[in-house]
């Protein structure tokens, strides 16, 4: 797996560089700004971007910028954002565009490096990884005219689940129900979203996601 990583502090993206190369992965590429990281996805073609939002001159949504530019250009890049903040408006356009795996990671969440490999392999593969604080805000900001407001509480905590990578057996352990009952959750899910069925985990989870951030 190729690995182009943006960070703009030089001790961090020398730790999460050394952390996927311990774990079998090739960082092309390390970058610390957001034209950097495009000239890099351009020239390297790698996997997956590891992003941070905020990068330099400005410090806003630099990289999240850079991220979405670099998916333009080369259509299926995976890329996996990690930051303090969650940037609403360019994390729905990331989520939307539907090309390749995406996730959304806070940084203060993020304890255990074996779940963030294991993030960077499940987007590289095409998944999603969303931190459940993106997600509700996510939600949050369609409001009532949204038809997710169809939701019921459980079906939207199905919603989330899936939206953080997790398998159908992962999501009846959490909530402590069977598979079957997952199952139907999600097909009512997509009944009420009016997306229809989707092939495979990862590409439903990203036809909600764009749903929901399509308008």
């Amino acid at each position: 797996m190729r690995v182009v990583i943006a960070e703009d502090l030089a001790l961090l993206r020398d730790g999460i560089t050394r952390l996927l190369r311990d774990n079998g992965m090739e960082v092309v590429a390390a970058v610390e700004d957001g034209d950097a990281l495009v000239d890099a996805v351009e020239r390297e073609r790698p996997d997956i971007a590891v992003v941070d939002v905020r990068l330099p001159p400005g410090f806003t949504d630099e990289g999240l910028r850079a991220a979405i530019e670099a998916r333009r250009r080369v259509p299926g890049t995976a890329v996996l954002v990690v930051s303090q903040y969650v940037e609403q408006v360019y994390a729905v356009e990331l989520l939307a565009d539907g090309q390749g795996g995406v996730g959304y990671l806070l940084k203060d969440r993020i304890a255990d490096p074996a779940e963030f490999v294991d993030a960077v392999r499940r987007v590289a593969a095409g998944g999603s990884a969303m931190d459940p604080e993106v997600v509700g805000q996510l939600l949050a900001r369609r409001g009532r005219a949204s038809p997710v407001a169809d939701l019921t509480p459980r079906e939207r905590e199905v919603l989330s689940l899936m939206a953080e990578g997790r398998s159908n057996a992962a999501i009846a352990a959490h909530l402590v129900v069977s598979d079957g009952a997952v199952e139907k959750h999600i097909s009512n899910i997509f009944g009420k979203l009016g997306l229809g069925s989707a092939d495979g985990g990862h590409r439903r989870v990203l036809a909600v996601l764009a749903y929901l951030g399509s308008g």
